[in-house]
């Protein structure tokens, strides 16, 4: 077959974006197409920015071109993530939700869970609804976060179709892995499993309308992350850490691994957790045992917010065991710096979504 654009184009339009489930030209996914005598350079996107995912789509192009055209012909075929933008566009799950958002840490222990229910609690306090699907698939902590260990999610009919009902939680919407599986047995799934487990808390569940969806990430770079960012157009993402630079070192992994070109998921900002010690006994002592400063100086030599620090204080722990996070408390130092950190969340995520918008 003679080599010019319609025909390329005709062949492309054979191969199906697996995710999206129609075919490349009709998403309008061929983003370049240059060709010459001998030679078809051509810029993809697709929906899973994944490793494996990017391979086998080229591989597929390359074989059905090279199938048409000959063998002898070149193929130069670049496969890319979709961007934030695109990938908000064409979502078909969770339309009702406004903003999705993920708390993530390059370190475990570092807070991410209790900064997740606690930043939740504050956006309820404030009169959003919100929603968190603990996706921390090893160690689930949102069922004791919020006192509602030995719940179990129930099944709701919407449309015809069986949906997964979470569970009310002070006003906020629950699921976690932890409500299907035995709170003493460890989750012990390959990371496909794990993956799938996850996107059933986002596809097979009825979240209704909600301003804020937080996810709970579980620490590091994997396969979890990677299903979310497939499975989900996110918002931007919220990266916690300790002063300590053990903690800061892998924070700087997390948000070099979000601003990668396969993912370009917004860092809405960063939050030192356990910024500080005070003891009941000396309320307007500081000790600074871990570090002074060292996620506020990492937020600003990365040039992403600082959005704020968070005090180790022995009632933000008892809280969290109590299942009613601090957030929840009257005037208390931890609850005003929840508070605080709630107010710069929201003003900077309005501010990252009005310039995204104007670049749409």
């Amino acid at each position: 077959m003679e080599l010019t654009r319609e025909n390329v184009l005709s062949t492309l339009g054979k191969i199906i974006e697996p995710d999206l489930k129609n075919d490349l030209v009709s998403l309008n996914l061929i983003e370049e197409l240059d060709l010459s005598a001998d030679k078809i350079a051509l810029t993809v996107q697709i929906s899973n920015p994944a490793l494996h995912a990017r391979k086998r789509m080229q591989e597929a192009i390359e074989f059905n071109l090279k199938r048409i055209f000959g063998d002898e012909i070149t193929i130069s075929c670049v496969i890319k993530g979709m961007s934030t933008e695109n990938r908000s566009a064409r979502r078909k799950i969770l339309p009702d939700v406004k903003y999705i958002v993920a708390i993530a840490s390059g370190k475990g222990g570092v807070g991410k869970s209790t900064v997740t229910a606690n930043l939740a609690g504050g956006l309820q306090k404030q009169g959003y609804k919100v929603g968190i699907v603990d996706a921390d698939i090893h160690g689930p902590s949102m069922p004791t976060m919020f006192d509602l260990v030995g719940e179990r999610p129930q099944m709701v009919d919407v449309n015809g179709q069986g949906l997964i009902q979470p569970v009310d939680a002070k006003g906020i919407g629950v699921l976690s892995i932890g409500f299907f599986t035995d709170q003493d047995n460890a989750v012990v799934w390959r990371g496909p499993m794990a993956s799938k487990a996850l996107t059933q808390l986002f596809t097979d569940a009825h979240w209704g309308e909600l301003d804020f969806l937080l996810v709970d990430l579980p620490p590091g770079t994997g396969d979890i992350h990677l299903s979310l960012v497939q499975t989900v157009p996110l918002d931007g993402v919220v990266i916690v850490s300790t002063p300590q630079e053990v903690a800061l070192a892998d924070a700087r992994r997390g948000i070099n691994m979000f601003q990668m070109d396969t993912l370009k998921v917004p860092v809405i900002g960063v939050v030192e957790n356990m910024a500080w010690f005070t003891p009941a006994e000396l309320p307007d002592h500081k000790y600074y045992i871990f570090g002074r400063d060292g996620a506020k100086n990492l937020a600003k030599g990365m040039n992403v917010p600082f959005l704020g620090s968070i005090p180790l204080v022995q009632s933000v722990c008892e809280a969290g065991d109590a299942g009613r996070p601090a957030v929840y408390q009257e005037n208390t130092p931890t609850a005003l710096a929840f508070d605080e950190l709630v107010h710069t969340f929201v003003d900077e995520l309005t501010k990252l979504k009005a310039k995204t918008l104007s670049k749409v």
